[in-house]
């Protein structure tokens, strides 16, 4: 009877520390290489922090190969005590630590399961030095509260192309950096500054 002879991994993260991957799939070398559970295995990896995605197989010689997908961090979300990574596809990770991560968009309050934050993201990703959070407002549209404490009222619709607007203003004028408390952009045709 076979035994397990080697295990591989591959990741889509290059460097990526292999540890907690090797703990999820240990198996003693004296295990029969046909008697392992590979749905366990992957599931084993799936339960890892950011690991999006997992899948173990079984390969000639006597070798398992596990292959990862991690979800690839954007920004942050809050829920005022910790700090939980959001993914490229705007899926909030269950991985939450003390530390508010370093430049990375930092989103706070209700975000409604399964809401696909990537939109706002990459909207705002190009005034992220000037951003301290972005809030969703009765679950229909966000406001960008700035480091220098402006709260920016976005539309429901198309807060994207507000947002362009609005580093176009702040390059032309400075508008970020003024005095100034609240820039309400929820009506398409003016811009109103208190």
């Amino acid at each position: 009877m076979a035994h397990v002879h080697k295990i591989s991994f591959t990741a889509d993260v290059e460097n990526k520390d292999m540890t907690a991957l090797v703990g999820a799939v240990s198996i003693p070398k004296s295990t029969p290489f046909y008697s392992i559970d590979l749905d366990s295995l992957t599931n084993n990896l799936k339960a890892i922090p950011n690991v999006r995605d997992a899948a173990v197989r079984r390969l000639p010689n006597s070798t398992i190969r596990a292959r990862v997908s991690y979800y690839h961090v954007v920004a942050a979300w809050t829920d005022g005590e910790y700090y939980f990574p959001v993914s490229d596809d705007g899926k909030i990770v269950q991985n939450p630590t003390a530390e508010r991560p370093e430049s990375a968009l930092l989103f706070r309050g209700y975000i409604p399961e399964g809401m696909d934050l990537t939109e706002i993201t990459n909207a705002a990703n190009d005034m992220a030095a000037d951003i301290d959070y972005i809030e969703r407002i009765e679950n229909r549209r966000w406001n960008i509260q700035t480091n220098t404490g402006i709260t920016i009222k976005l539309p429901e619709d198309d807060f994207a192309h507000a947002i362009a607007n609005l580093i176009t203003i702040n390059k032309n004028h400075n508008i970020l950096n003024r005095d100034i408390s609240v820039i309400d952009m929820r009506d398409e045709s003016r811009i109103l500054v208190k």
